[in-house]
């Protein structure tokens, strides 16, 4: 029953920003299926209720559907379709931002023994289970709030505590539990994933962003993969070909500019890269975008932080 009453509470509330009256809790209405298109994944919990979505991030494709999970751990570009949904059978999911301060906030309350120990290596940065009838529940809970403004001030953060808990003593908590550690290996690699993500136009050595992790090179370069499914160098790429769509979508002329903006020497490098990105060479899917005859097509944008797990 948990999951029928949260597809009704979802549909109830859902807005087009998907942001919700209770800080870090979003909920998202999907009733057609696109092309799979690029964004951000945000550190979050993604919770289906309806519908399906696949993902895509460096060589690794999750799938997940009604009554699974995804949590991301690390702000990663993905690519992500909607699976068999229609206006009459729209995808449904919820989200919970996840905020290191609040992960480390209750793994302090916790006793010791209470939690396994944290491995040496780094997780993915992104896992996919199966919800417990508790999660769903606690779900349930933090969603029917929307509609008790007055108790959601004092009950919304001990559901999200809740949910939390939950998450770090199921299935994938170590990766959770390594968001809210300011010395695991994923808070190293997340170090130098905000740099790229902050300096993605710069060149930079693998040596730089070890010493920034507090890593040898080694250690940082197969910590960094297993977090990203990709290489440093991979990583960038990806950031600055989604920045450059970005760009292109309101300057279709300028694609030599464009390319120099986001990093790129060679503009033919930057076609390639796009193309085998995108499908369609820059100027191709620039003039795309904008549609044909100057009747405007909506374009690419910043997706919200979490916005690109959920549907």
């Amino acid at each position: 029953m948990s999951l029928d009453e949260l597809r009704d509470l979802l549909d109830r509330h859902a807005r087009p920003d998907q942001h919700t009256a209770i800080d870090d809790l979003l909920i998202s209405r999907v009733g057609r299926s696109g092309p799979p298109s690029p964004s951000m994944s945000g550190t979050v919990l993604a919770l289906i209720a309806q519908g399906a979505k696949r993902l895509a991030t460096g060589d690794r494709v999750y799938e997940y559907r009604a009554g699974q999970y995804l949590v991301a751990s690390v702000d990663l570009p993905v690519t992500g379709q909607f699976l068999g949904i229609d206006p009459d059978h729209p995808a449904l999911g919820v989200g919970l931002v996840l905020r290191p301060t609040a992960v480390a906030e209750v793994l302090l309350r916790a006793s010791p023994g209470d939690l396994p120990p944290v491995g040496g290596g780094a997780p993915s940065g992104l896992a996919v289970s199966d919800a417990p009838p508790e999660l769903l529940d606690a779900a349930v809970r933090l969603v029917r709030l929307l509609d008790r403004p007055r108790d959601a001030t004092v009950l919304a953060p001990l559901v999200k505590q809740e949910i939390l808990w939950l998450l770090m003593t199921g299935e994938h908590g170590a990766t959770v539990r390594q968001l809210g550690l300011a010395d695991s290996s994923l808070s190293h690699v997340a170090r130098a994933v905000r740099w790229i993500r902050e300096h993605y136009s710069r060149a930079f050595r693998v040596e730089d962003l070890a010493r920034l992790s507090g890593m040898s090179v080694s250690a940082f370069y197969r910590n960094f993969q297993a977090v990203t499914a990709m290489s440093p160098i991979q990583f960038q790429k990806q950031i600055r070909l989604q920045e450059a769509r970005l760009l292109l979508a309101t300057r279709p002329d300028d694609v030599t500019g464009v390319a120099r903006q986001v990093g790129y020497d060679s503009p033919s490098q930057f076609s390639r890269e796009y193309r085998r990105q995108f499908g369609l060479p820059p100027r191709q899917d620039a003039a795309r975008l904008h549609g044909e005859l100057g009747q405007l097509a909506p374009t690419p944008r910043r997706v919200p932080t979490a916005a690109g797990l959920l549907p």
